[in-house]
């Protein structure tokens, strides 16, 4: 786990495989945050960072509705479609069996990192450590 994701207490994760329904498996809040994601073989690789969330001038948070889960579930990748549909057909293409996304709330009443910021540091600390950064994202 990336240390700046340890302080972040509102967490949880959930598996995904290409047979699964995305919306039914996936255990994400309606919160801001990061989520990372990580295909699951014989070594475990992150693939993928993202995060949903923006904080405003006056410190408040501006939220699409569905948080983490909407952008999960419905954020578009690979297509101008949703990951409940993009997802199952990459992880065909990729022989990928399984998914596992990790998430955290990192701004809500008692935490307030800035969603992008996180999702930045855990990017900034992959690409120092592997001189790219994870193979699904696709810039940042």
């Amino acid at each position: 786990m990336y240390k700046e994701l340890e302080k972040f207490k509102v967490s949880d994760s959930f598996t995904f495989t290409a047979d699964d329904s995305l919306e039914q498996v996936c255990n994400a809040s309606e919160g801001s945050g990061v989520f990372l994601v990580y295909a699951v073989g014989d070594e475990k690789e992150l693939i993928m960072v993202g995060s949903t969330g923006t904080v405003q001038n006056d410190g408040s948070l501006k939220i699409k509705n569905g948080g983490l889960k909407e952008k999960i579930v419905e954020g578009h990748q690979f297509a101008k479609t949703g990951r409940k549909y993009s997802w199952p057909a990459q992880m065909t293409k990729e022989d990928i069996s399984t998914l596992e996304v990790v998430w955290y709330e990192t701004f809500n009443d008692d935490t307030k990192g800035i969603p992008t910021s996180v999702e930045g540091q855990v990017l900034q600390n992959f690409m120092d450590e592997n001189g790219r950064l994870p193979k699904w994202n696709v810039a940042f």
